[in-house]
């Protein structure tokens, strides 16, 4: 990859002390410390843990409440939802435009003084545009074309071209290989491959990605845990930290029940001590004086013993919450829809001649069945989306026809179906009017929106709970969906959430139709027919996808 950084040997970024809320007052770092090395850095963590705003702030986008963010360095950032102008041209987008032009005005015989300034020493500018491009198999985009002609993973690449071309000592990257399909991954991975200076950090969910990292980072609870080597490595340390957490558990819980135990046995026998002292005194054994003085000894003995063995109890149950706290329980979605269930057999959907307005030139015609489960698969710029909003009407086909016959839902890449400014309670109850509040929020419960954290507003979510929260609304939705389209569901999503994503796709019994270039989550969800889009929409199976999409990257 050309373009690596040209000064590294200083740069660095630290956080010293970094304190951080949200204007509601969620607050998602509290004193924060950690510095990154050159090198290349996976940041990983639960959907929420914080890694987006950190990038944010490291990119200085975001400003800390306290504490510092020390960037030694120029600085590149590639945000998740990256919006482009789609009037700009591909070179303004590069932002060469400017270099590109007086360099072209030099050679034609322009010697203006300003042109030389603004060129600088990088007449080459063009030559490095085109040759960036093409290391991220972009090399067929012409500088002239707009940008509103690219597809989304088409954009995620011009945008990553942008920032190479600046030569960045730091490089930040967040979920870089959403929207991507398989070649264009395979060009990002050797992107990240050919890093060999400056500081390099990535969130990502992509497991081959992680791979290709020297080490991870672990952001939980507020603070980041390092572990050397790459997924596989942060993997086999996390399983090993697991099994010690749970066996330390098992002793504590051990120790609580045998200080349980002596804390009774000491009370049976202060009890008896109590009782054969009264009887001595009945008895007249023991003169009053004496006896008083007993009691008073035993008393205060008996005190200071109940007093020890309660302290070791308490003692025992710390341990026993910090060994429970040392162990990984990443909740899982658990959800009920039998609303959402179709005969199978039914017609949910129809589509006849269909001619998209982008992507696919050929008529399409196909139907769907019942629950069936269906994939949409190809190479970026293919039509997948085109279609997905064809079939959802917020397009209009060019010709044919397309018709649903069951209440439908598309959840689109963007998650634009969310009000920002309404709470995640708010959006859910705006999709299914009639439902109580409280019908809603034990619903929600089970997609680990519990208690205050429904009436979170949506604009703070993170990516991976913006996800859950649309999800939700449309799976809350009333009347209930029994066709199911999502476009892109695993980008922004962490490990973890891709299997509540699963979970919750398990309970859901209606027709589904994903498009998606993650072929591992589509074998996992039980996907029943693939549908292969390029210049026509044709039947496959999943080895001739796999087959597919290596020709087309070969080609």
């Amino acid at each position: 990859m050309p373009n690596l950084p040209s000064s590294v040997s200083g740069a660095s970024v630290t956080c010293s002390a970094v304190c951080f809320q949200w204007p509601d007052g969620t607050t998602v770092f509290d004193e924060l410390s950690v510095s990154f090395p050159v090198g290349r850095t996976g940041l990983v963590g639960l959907n929420g843990s914080g890694k987006s705003t950190l990038l944010r702030l490291l990119a200085g986008q975001l400003q800390p409440l306290a504490g510092s963010v020390t960037v030694k360095g120029s600085v590149a950032y590639l945000s998740q939802n990256i919006t482009l102008n789609t009037s700009l041209r591909v070179d303004q987008a590069l932002g060469i435009a400017e270099r590109r032009a007086a360099v072209r005005a030099v050679e034609a015989g322009d010697v203006s003084a300003e042109l030389f300034e603004v060129i600088g020493d990088d007449w080459d500018v063009e030559e490095r545009a085109l040759a960036t491009l093409g290391s991220l198999g972009l090399s067929g985009i012409d500088l002239d074309r707009t940008v509103g002609q690219l597809s989304g993973g088409e954009t995620v690449l011009l945008r990553l071209a942008a920032l190479l071309l600046e030569r960045p000592d730091v490089l930040l990257l967040d979920e870089p290989t959403n929207n991507l399909d398989l070649f264009a991954r395979q060009r990002l991975y050797e992107a990240i491959d050919s890093w060999r200076a400056g500081v390099l950090i990535v969130v990502s969910h992509d497991r081959e990605l992680l791979e290709r990292v020297d080490r991870i980072a672990e952001l939980r609870a507020g603070t980041v845990t390092w572990y050397g080597g790459a997924w596989s490595a942060y993997q086999e340390a996390v399983a090993t930290q697991q099994e010690a957490a749970e066996r330390m558990v098992r002793v504590a819980e051990a120790e609580v029940k045998r200080q349980k135990r002596e804390l009774i046995e000491t009370q049976i026998k202060l009890a008896r001590r109590q009782r054969q002292g009264k009887k001595m005194q009945a008895e007249g054994r023991v003169p009053k004086i004496v006896a008083g003085a007993l009691k008073r000894a035993a008393q205060e003995s008996a005190g200071k013993l109940r007093i020890l063995q309660q302290e070791r109890l308490q003692q025992a149950k710390e341990r026993l919450e910090e060994a429970e706290e040392a162990v990984r329980d990443d909740e899982e979605i658990r959800i009920d829809l039998p609303h959402t269930a179709v005969p199978a057999g039914r017609i949910v959907l129809s589509v006849r001649e269909a001619r998209l307005r982008f992507g696919c030139p050929s008529a399409i015609t196909f139907m769907v069945h019942g629950p069936e489960r269906i994939a949409l698969v190809g190479r970026n710029g293919a039509g997948k989306t085109t279609l997905l909003r064809t079939l959802a009407g917020q397009i209009t086909p060019l010709s044919g026809e397309v018709k649903t016959f069951v209440p439908l839902r598309f959840l689109p890449q963007r998650l634009d179906v969310l009000d920002d400014e309404l709470s995640i309670v708010q959006n859910v109850a705006r999709a299914a009017p009639g439902v109580t509040n409280n019908q809603i929020r034990a619903q929600l419960a089970r997609f680990l929106f519990k208690g205050a954290r429904a009436d979170q507003l949506a604009g703070t979510l993170s990516g991976g709970e913006r996800f859950r929260a649309a999800l939700a609304a449309m799976l809350l939705a009333a009347p209930s969906p029994q066709l199911l389209m999502l476009d892109e569901p695993t980008n922004n999503l962490d490990l973890a959430s891709v299997r509540q994503l699963t979970s919750a796709l398990e309970s859901y019994q209606g027709a589904l139709l994903i498009a998606s270039h993650d072929l591992a989550f589509l074998e996992s969800i039980g996907v029943t027919r693939w549908l292969f889009v390029d210049q026509q929409v044709q039947e496959s199976s999943a080895d001739e996808v796999r087959a597919l999409l290596a020709g087309s990257r070969a080609g």
